[in-house]
């Protein structure tokens, strides 16, 4: 095994190997560049790291840990267009760069190239991995929905919220972790356990997410901050808020929520005041804890050795510290 950093780098070292040489420029340089933005490049890291818990060399997942990672890049190319979003990890997202149907065709492009990459393994691996992708991708397109539908919606209750957040981040995140099992020809008992590390983990990761988004530091956050506030995203944070606020703070908050108000700094700050008075983003804090403490009960049950368990424990307590 491998510290997280490095295998980044090693990941890093096979992305940069994969550049595009093709024609129309206009199709494959706006995929060059969301992926060239960096970020964590959490979910192949992931991959790379489950291959070697259960004992195969990472090289080995590569190809999948890239299939992952051009999915992912994808769908936030797409995102962006439905969120109109100015930025992504602090650089100017891909449809305000070129244009919104540049973006849609090279995500669409993204996609195709992301199922590309499965087709390097020997066919019985091949079939295993193109099934759970093709699961995950549908369910990633069924939470992006919800997201969508509960901008409208007031009656959203946490167990829909959570729901949408398995699908729309956590399950891509479970699905890095069990391709890693899968190319290492684990049992299945492993392969599964492995999935519900990460599908705990990558709950949390969204609610630090929509914690951060709120109260993140614009300077490190590499997104708007107060961006779920200004389009009015039914969060945790805000279910919470509507749960513990006073009457007058609901009836506050779901006028902030129902309006495109031209003060939107001013909205931000409101309704953040909201969260914190009312608890909600203390009780955003301890659900994250509950979540990655999830994610690490069951290691517990998996059968690896104790420092395998250590690292992953060690990922996850680092993703519930994060800053961005």
């Amino acid at each position: 095994m491998h510290s997280v950093s490095a295998y980044q780098e090693y990941f890093i070292a096979y992305l940069e190997k994969q550049v595009i040489h093709k024609e129309p420029r206009n199709l494959y340089e706006p995929i060059q560049y969301i992926l060239s933005l960096g970020g964590k490049r959490m979910r192949p890291v992931l991959t790379l790291m489950s291959a070697e818990v259960f004992d195969a060399n990472y090289q080995k997942a590569l190809p999948a840990a890239m299939a992952v990672e051009v999915f992912h890049n994808f769908s936030l190319v797409h995102d962006d267009i439905m969120d109109a979003a100015p930025l992504r990890r602090g650089n100017v997202t891909v449809h305000e760069k070129w244009d919104i149907n540049t973006g849609i065709l090279s995500g669409d492009a993204m996609l195709i190239l992301a199922y590309q990459y499965f087709e390097k393994y020997e066919p019985k691996t091949f079939r295993k991995l193109a099934k759970l992708f093709s699961k995950t991708a549908l369910e990633v397109c069924e939470g992006q929905q919800w997201d969508v539908d509960f901008e409208t919606r007031t009656d959203v209750t946490i167990p829909e919220y959570l729901k949408m957040i398995e699908f729309k981040t956590a399950v891509l995140v479970a699905a890095a972790m069990k391709m890693g099992a899968i190319i290492a020809k684990t049992s299945k008992s492993n392969a599964k356990l492995i999935y519900d590390f990460g599908l705990n983990l990558g709950i949390a990761f969204q609610l630090q997410d929509d914690f951060l988004d709120a109260f993140g530091d614009p300077a490190t956050f590499g997104k708007q901050v107060g961006g779920d506030i200004i389009e009015n995203k039914k969060t945790f944070l805000f279910l919470k808020a509507m749960e513990f606020s006073t009457q007058t703070q609901k009836s506050r908050l779901l006028h902030l929520f129902s309006e495109n108000l031209e003060n939107s700094e001013a909205k931000i700050e409101e309704v953040k005041q909201i969260f914190m008075e009312s608890g909600a983003s203390l009780a955003t804090q301890e659900a994250i804890k509950d979540y990655t403490h999830q994610a690490f009960d069951t290691l517990d049950k998996m059968n690896i050795d104790a420092d395998k368990k250590a690292l992953l424990k060690t990922f996850g307590e680092n993703l519930m510290g994060r800053k961005v």
